[in-house]
């Protein structure tokens, strides 16, 4: 099942007596796992305490009443209190949520808390409600310049889940930088639902006060530039609260405010909000595709093929359980596959033999293309593995798999007949890996951690969220593969996923949960110059972003350290990342495919 779409673990709303809280209680459920709610009867200056017993009792009353629900609780002790901002902020110390939902009265919020007082909070996000209770708001309207709480105002707004959803950048006339507003703009583009729209004006105000007309729920950030203080809603924002018919919500990060905020890094941290959306909606488990009967209508209904390629070398110890388990399941029981090739790198073992004793078309593929040359390399293989297949969706999976299920299969495959716009689906597991006498859970894929994701943190931050980018077990459509750059080593899965993502978006790429795989582990020296490879291969695909040669000015030998007897040597060895172009481009392919 797909993981829920929920940015927001927690929200706390404080109620008053002199009001239900409804609209911010409403907000709250909506854009959060947990809404906590907490009394509050303030007590004037001179007044004793004990006076507010009875109001205490009614607003007790009113949380029971509004508590109703397994993701709403409320502290059983209201806060009666001289100093109620202060009690609060423990509450919210302790409490820790990512979001402070109060609602506007003027100067005060409903609980008689002053607006400057909860704007100068640093504990926690801020958002100030005024107006009728949305119970889903149809149409958003998110109002950005940039600055700090853009990010903010989006993550709420992607939290409600409208069904139309527009974000409206202002620029000042006579701006000479927008450089807060290029970092959102970035994440912008990948959500296609969301609409973008700019306007250049003198007004800021009586601008988005006339848009706001159109919409159910304004939002905005609560400061509008660096000379307005961090106590301040702004002069737009008051407008709208006083003047709108639309619900208004106004927003405060928790971070202070710094000159940074303000250039071109404004807004980078919209990147984990885009992040968690296509992980949410994006991340699939192997289950959902069990029924396998299901997944042949869908096949069927679209008039697709399927081939499954296997790149072998010196498998003979596993290679015979993976093709009779696949083909039993998907190809006799249910014909989800339509051919399973084997392609093989010249092993020196029984590998081949015991592919064709069990019916599958066994190639080597040192032998295919001749003309353009024999390298090696499981990127090789895969590259070449789409010249002997000619299913509209090509399925690869490791056969070093000792644990084989049909779901490294069906698992791959589903999403790419539930969804159209996917392109390319990897595959994750738990990956448990042998140390001594002992199986250890979770400790394979050392390279993943140690090199492929700091550097997708690093240069593609938009596919932080893909769990495994290295593993073997992937499907992609044929239009996307023969369109796509391989790397003949073992930079091909990340290369392929770069490229992907790069021609089709980051929503063309899927990933999914398959559970647990055990395999046969590599040692450190191999791991090591697996990593030296992918570094390569990323700084091959950012040539590409940057228009500027770089793995040329880069050494392409890796020293190896040895020891004997007498000590500790160097021995060279050569570890070089070669491209193969797009399979589309090459002669003898679209002889075979595109006549």
């Amino acid at each position: 099942m797909k993981t829920p779409l929920r940015n927001i673990k927690s929200a706390l709303v404080p109620v008053g007596a002199g009001t239900d809280g409804q609209t911010a209680l409403a907000i709250a459920r909506n854009i959060a796992e947990e809404v906590i709610l907490v009394g509050v009867v303030p007590i004037a200056e001179h007044e004793s305490i004990s006076a507010g017993a009875q109001i205490a009792r009614q607003v007790r009353k009113r949380l029971l009443s509004l508590g109703g629900g397994s993701s709403i609780r409320f502290k059983s002790t209201v806060i009666v209190s001289e100093t109620p901002w202060k009690d609060l902020q423990a509450v919210i110390a302790s409490e820790d949520p990512d979001l402070l939902i109060v609602e506007w009265e003027g100067k005060l919020t409903s609980c008689g808390i002053p607006i400057s007082d909860v704007l100068s909070n640093s504990l926690c996000n801020v958002a100030i409600v005024r107006g009728p209770t949305p119970p889903r708001p149809d149409r958003i309207l998110i109002a950005v310049r940039g600055g700090p709480s853009a990010e903010l105002a989006f993550q709420i707004g992607m939290g409600l889940r409208s069904t139309q959803m527009d974000v409206l950048h202002l620029a000042l006339a006579g701006a000479v930088n927008d450089a807060p507003f290029k970092g959102l703009k970035h994440i912008l583009r990948h959500i296609p639902e969301v609409q973008l729209r700019s306007i250049t004006t003198e007004n800021a105000g009586k601008t988005i006060f006339e848009e706001s007309q159109h919409y159910d729920l304004v939002i905005l950030g609560a400061t509008a530039g660096k000379r307005m203080g961090s106590s301040s809603i702004g002069p737009v924002a008051e407008k709208l609260f006083q003047e709108s018919s639309s619900t208004v919500m106004v927003v405060k990060t928790r971070h202070p405010i710094s000159e940074s905020m303000f250039d071109e890094s404004a807004g980078a941290q919209a990147i984990s909000i885009l992040v968690d959306k296509w992980f949410a909606e994006n991340t699939f488990h192997a289950d959902e595709f069990s029924d396998l009967k299901q997944l042949m209508e869908l096949k069927e209904k679209q008039a697709v093929t399927i081939s499954l390629a296997l790149p072998t070398l010196n498998e003979e110890g596993t290679v015979g359980n993976v093709i009779k388990t696949i083909k039993k399941a998907l190809m006799e029981d249910f014909p989800l596959l339509d051919e399973i090739v084997l392609i093989d790198s010249d092993s020196t073992d029984r590998t081949r033999e015991i592919a064709e004793d069990l019916g599958i078309p066994v190639h080597i593929h040192q032998q295919l293309l001749p003309d353009l040359g024999a390298r090696s390399g499981k990127g090789e293989a895969l590259w070449k593995s789409l010249l002997v297949t000619k299913g509209d969706i090509v399925a690869w999976i490791d056969t070093d798999i000792i644990n084989i299920h049909p779901r490294f299969v069906y698992g791959i495959v589903g999403p790419l007949l539930l969804e159209s716009n996917i392109q390319l689906v990897k595959g994750f597991y738990r990956r448990p890996i042998r140390v001594g006498d002992k199986m250890q859970a979770g400790g394979g894929g050392r390279v993943t951690e140690l090199a492929a994701r700091p550097l997708l943190n690093l240069f593609y931050p938009e596919l932080s969220g893909v769990v495994q980018p290295l593993s073997g077990e992937y499907a992609g459509r044929r239009e996307g593969l023969e369109n796509a750059v391989f790397f003949s080593g073992y930079g091909v899965e990340i290369g392929l996923l770069i490229d992907i993502f790069e021609h089709y978006g980051l929503r063309s790429v899927a990933q999914v949960d398959l559970q647990e795989r055990i395999h046969r582990n590599q040692g450190l020296e191999a791991l090591s110059k697996m990593s030296f490879a992918i570094i390569q291969t990323v700084l091959r695909k950012l040539e590409t972003s940057y228009e500027h040669s770089i793995i040329e000015d880069v050494n392409k030998t890796m020293k190896l350290i040895r020891s004997d007897s007498g000590g500790y040597f160097l021995e060279v060895e050569e570890v070089a990342e070669l491209e193969r172009p797009p399979m589309i481009t090459v002669p003898a392919y679209l002889d075979c495919h595109k006549k």
